[in-house]
């Protein structure tokens, strides 16, 4: 009844609509139309056999579809659910349809070996030879390349593609960076240009993979942007794509040999699994992780990284900024210089599940507005601090991990900028936590104003003196924590309120 009400007020204001158009009859002959001094007001005829222009009939369209859209949002008229829907028993491909696809047995299969070698269909040691088989696969839909065994020296990133699964042989296949290197811009490049000036383009070779840095000329901010080189006449090079940023020499631009083992911008429905991601720490410049990784990736969904050794980077092992739903599982990331495994800003519903984490800055780090995220049964072992969670990273729950011999604290909650920035309604339960920090240290510390955490069923030991050592230390701004049945040992202080000194 409501909704025929809803549809009836709909008419009525279309018929106002119309009501109010001129009345004059339709000009029929197509020579009168033709000599209309205004084109834009040529006639049309409503359903009320009235004349109205096109604009108007486009403002009665709109007001009906905005009430329809009003009826339908409110549920006013019901709406088909998707459980009310046959289930789909025999789905067939059909054009367009990219919600549902036959289970098939056999999907495309592109191999990559880096020597001769039965089987593989294409042969070379470097990304060059990769991407062509992801372009390949990618071109037909989705499939798998599969790398064999060898060590692959990479001066560019792997650029992913939807669909495509990117599989290796465990520890038998190695993508590696190649050393890094750093020279200046020395010609002022404008935003709309294509290409830079080198001083020194020594060991450069077309296709090589560049970071190129400049401080705004505006705001003295830092500019950043990853490019690939194209084509070069001696110390000059074109660009992949335009820089869409002015390098002046008053902003001392650079260009360095910098990036992504394999990286993702815009893709979806992609796996990377059984890879080992080599940083090269030792020989390569630092690139943070808002950048770069072992793997990198920006603005995707549904990706599934497995069993995947992430390590020795310049920075972090693996970071995925604005992806959603994305998954990382049993895989091992370890000496790299700042993250071990980073959901970047703005990550929804993050799967972090029976990793390895070892000997980074930070293991897990939970960057700005990561939400509804897992993370469970991960082992973390000797990071400067295992978990950190802080701005915004609301509603997340760290369960079932081990945590052993964080050398500053195993898991904090940033103090931010304030309570609307802080963490809250997070869930930390049933971790085992043990040796953490120096003397004075926190195994589980709580900064901020940060508010209505739950520490639940955790084990938290300290094997070591207890000195001044605290299991759980909560600031004297935060809101309400809940401490339901942790068992704490060793430690000076098993619980610091400093809301309550």
């Amino acid at each position: 009844m409501q909704g025929a009400v809803f549809i009836l007020l709909a008419d009525l204001i279309c018929y106002r609509i119309l009501g109010k158009l001129d009345t004059q009859p339709v000009e029929e002959s197509l020579h009168e139309n033709k000599t209309r001094p205004n084109t834009s007001a040529v006639s049309c005829t409503s359903r009320k056999g009235r004349n109205m222009t096109c604009h108007q009939l486009t403002r009665a369209l709109i007001a009906s579809l905005f009430l329809t859209i009003v009826v339908c949002h409110t549920r006013l008229i019901p709406e088909a659910q998707c459980e009310d829907r046959p289930p789909v028993t025999q789905p067939r491909a059909t054009s367009g349809d990219t919600a549902v696809e036959p289970n098939w047995d056999e999907k495309l299969t592109i191999r990559v070996s880096s020597t001769p070698s039965a089987g593989a269909q294409l042969i070379g040691s470097d990304e060059k030879v990769i991407q062509a088989a992801v372009d390949y696969v990618a071109r037909l839909g989705g499939g798998t390349v599969e790398i064999l065994p060898g060590e692959y020296l990479l001066r560019n990133s792997v650029f992913l593609a939807s669909k495509v699964r990117l599989l290796g042989h465990g520890a038998k296949t190695v993508l590696k960076k190649t050393p890094s290197k750093a020279t200046k811009l020395i010609v002022d490049s404008d935003w709309y240009d294509q290409e830079i000036t080198l001083e020194d383009a020594t060991g450069l070779e077309i296709g090589d993979g560049v970071l190129l840095r400049t401080k705004n000329p505006d705001d003295g901010g830092n500019t950043v942007l990853k490019r690939t080189l194209i084509a070069r006449s001696g110390n000059r090079f074109k660009l992949d794509k335009a820089l869409r940023n002015n390098f002046w020499q008053s902003g001392t631009p650079t260009a360095s040999t910098l990036y992504p083992l394999v990286t993702g911008e815009y893709i979806d429905n992609c796996v990377i699994e059984n890879l080992t991601l080599d940083g090269n720490r030792a020989h390569v410049a630092h690139l943070d992780g808002n950048y770069g990784g072992c793997i990198f990736l920006q603005d995707c969904n549904r990706i599934v990284m497995r069993h995947v050794e992430a390590r020795n980077n310049n920075g972090d092992g693996i970071s995925w900024q604005i992806c959603h739903d994305c998954v990382v599982e049993n895989c091992f990331s370890h000496d790299n210089a700042d993250l071990g495994l980073h959901p970047g800003s703005g990550s929804q519903r993050p799967i972090i599940r029976g990793n390895h984490v070892e000997r980074n800055h930070i293991g897990i780090f939970f960057c700005w507005g990561v939400k509804y995220g897992l993370a469970e049964k991960n082992k973390l072992v000797e990071n400067d601090i295992s978990v950190s969670i802080g701005h915004r990273d609301t509603d997340n729950l760290v369960i079932d991990n081990e945590i052993l011999r964080s050398r500053t604290v195993g898991v904090v909650f940033r103090p931010e900028r304030g309570k609307s920035f802080a963490g809250h309604r997070n869930r930390i339960e049933r971790n085992r936590i043990v040796d953490t920090g120096s003397a004075t240290s926190a195994a589980i510390d709580i900064q901020g104003e940060t508010e209505h955490i739950q520490l639940a069923s955790n084990e938290i030991q300290e094997t070591r003196a207890a000195e001044r050592r605290v299991g759980i230390r909560i600031s004297s701004g935060a809101g309400p924590v809940q401490l339901l049945n942790n068992q704490i040992q060793g430690f000076a202080k098993a619980v610091e309120d400093l809301r309550h000194p």
